[in-house]
């Protein structure tokens, strides 16, 4: 078996890894790391879980060894397709590269433009970016991109799929032509293979797995959710969501559940925090410090229940989530492969559940057509009743003050109806009909017709119904 030490890494890079507690590579670093430390270009193509940040963070450090970065001018660029993504990648380096001299910026919204400026002023070593931030930089003239050697796309089909390519693109024509780049991807959409054979130079080709394929440690099922009725689709997924979660008992130390739109994350959020759950939103609607927050207290333990848009379906390392829930059947395929990912990483087991009614069918057609095998059926999981809902800061929970509601009225509905019985109505008799003229301008009984009265309003009828009012007509002066 492999072993870093067997990989050419410098000395202090190993010493880092050793700290970090890692003994033996994963398969995608052993075969990435050698021919980067050469100085080739690398396409990595992997499932999520693999290590594949580790596998270009090690080689740029030991390649980036020697040398000193200049003002506005970094040495290497590491582009990613997410805040988070950008910020795991960093918190890597700063594992990796703690016993070099090596500085690193990180440049993604979220933070001021003037504190990022500083770092890049006094030069970095390496830079890590979403690109949308890179491109402000540089539009600002904040920043140089002629000193790059070692460029790293990560998360290249994410980055296809948020829209960046021609972000990527132009960024690959502002670098130096015999850059040393690096490309990552799970998957290898007909965009990216363009991509990788415009900038890329003799790439050398790594696929540690079967393009699409799901991790053999992840347990899959699919439960089928047949609506009582058509509005009530959501409600009823949110009830077998909830009832999956107990199920699953202490088993579930923590889950990511994953929705489509941003405004299901907060609804479905909210739904299980007023039924006693601990959870918590994260989508590209939120703050930056609380989108941090909110992934440091999933991290550390504190919050169980993850409840997140795609924005933290993909790279996010946290190596120890025991469950997946999809809320909604992805639309994109591919997304379904990198969701799941999130569990059962660097061989540890992992359950992955999906929630579909009859109209997602399609969605999971295309998903088995990708991963080239059906997703196991699993059998909806029997009611669990409710837990009593906890007060919350502003009062009762919604579903107290309902039954409350309720019982006021069910406690109020006898006494309405003995004094009903006590006290009839007073029967009005019916005005005889009168002959209307064209110089009558009284107004017609309302509560007659030609035909006789009006029928529909029974023995309730309010007396001012039953009343004629004389209108005096309008009179009009000689001087007007």
């Amino acid at each position: 078996m492999t072993k870093f030490s067997d990989l050419a890494l410098d000395p202090r890079v190993l010493k880092a890894v050793q700290e970090a507690g890692y003994e033996s590579p994963t398969p995608i670093q052993a075969q990435a790391i050698p021919h980067a430390l050469e100085g080739k270009d690398v396409l990595g193509i992997a499932q999520t879980g693999t290590g594949k940040t580790a596998s270009f963070t090690l080689p740029m450090i030991t390649l980036l060894g020697k040398g000193r970065a200049r003002a506005r001018m970094p040495r290497s660029l590491v582009l990613a397709p997410t805040r988070e993504l950008a910020a795991q990648v960093a918190e890597n380096f700063d594992t990796y590269a703690k016993h070099t001299k090596l500085t690193k910026a990180l440049l993604i919204g979220g933070v001021s433009f003037g504190e990022q400026d500083k770092l890049i002023d006094r030069g970095v070593d390496v830079l890590i970016a979403t690109p949308g931030r890179l491109l402000d930089h540089f539009e600002r003239g904040k920043l140089l991109l002629t000193g790059v050697q070692i460029m790293v796309v990560d998360e290249a089909d994410r980055m296809l799929d948020m829209g960046f390519i021609p972000d990527i693109e132009r960024i690959f024509s502002l670098t130096p032509f015999t850059r040393q780049t690096f490309f990552y991807s799970a998957t290898m959409a007909p965009e990216i293979e363009r991509i990788t054979n415009t900038f890329l130079q003799s790439a050398v080709k790594i696929e540690v797995a079967r393009q699409n394929s799901t991790s053999a440690t992840i347990e899959q099922a699919l439960v089928s959710v047949t609506p009582s009725r058509k509005d009530r689709s959501f409600a009823d997924k949110r009830n077998v969501l909830r009832d999956l979660i107990r199920s699953e008992g202490d088993a579930c130390t923590n889950a990511i559940i994953f929705c489509n739109r941003k405004i299901d994350v907060d609804v479905v959020a909210k739904s299980l925090k007023s039924h006693g759950f601990n959870a918590a939103p994260i989508h590209g609607d939120l703050e930056q410090r609380q989108r941090m927050a909110t992934l440091d207290q999933f991290r550390e333990g504190s919050l169980q229940l993850l409840v997140a848009s795609d924005v933290a379906a993909r790279g996010l390392d946290v190596p120890s989530v025991s469950h997946v829930f999809n809320f909604d059947v992805p639309t994109h395929p591919e997304d379904y492969v990198h969701r799941i990912g999130r569990t059962g990483r660097a061989g540890r087991k992992g359950k992955a559940y999906t929630l579909a009614t009859p109209a997602d069918e399609k969605y999971v057609t295309a998903i088995e057509t990708l991963v080239g095998q059906p997703i196991p059926r699993s059998e909806t999981p029997a009611p669990v009743k409710d837990a009593p809902a906890t007060p919350t800061a502003e009062g009762e929970s919604s579903g107290r003050r309902r039954t409350r509601s309720r019982r006021r009225n069910e406690d109020a509905a006898p006494a309405a109806v003995v004094e009903t019985a006590a006290a009839p109505p007073p029967v009005v008799a019916e005005p005889a009909p009168q002959e209307r003229t064209k110089q009558d301008h009284r107004p017609r009984n309302r509560n007659t017709r030609e035909d006789g009265p009006v029928v529909g309003l029974g023995d309730h009828v309010p007396d001012f119904l039953t009343r004629s009012f004389a209108v005096e007509p309008a009179v009009i002066s000689d001087e007007n």
